[in-house]
């Protein structure tokens, strides 16, 4: 699991996880605006508003997404 910085070409999206760093916690993104510096998140069930520089993106590897994947339940084949 890797961690980049935050820059003008992130593509960031509401509903994505971000790392922010001075509570070192995992948020969930409402809200990104370069521009006015400023990402508002979930953080516990409350909402926090913070600087952009104050955020990581979260990168995976491959082998981290394979392991982390669902597999179906097994209805969706279609076998009944």
């Amino acid at each position: 699991m890797e961690f980049t910085e935050l820059t003008e070409q992130s593509k960031v999206h509401p509903g994505e996880y971000l790392l922010h760093v001075p509570s070192k916690a995992v948020v969930l993104v409402g809200a990104y605006n370069w521009n006015a510096n400023f990402v508002r998140v979930l953080k516990h069930g409350r909402l926090l508003e913070d600087k952009v520089e104050h955020f990581k993106k979260i990168r995976l590897t491959t082998e981290e997404h394979r392991a982390h994947r669902g597999t179906k339940c097994g209805s969706c084949k279609g076998g009944g």
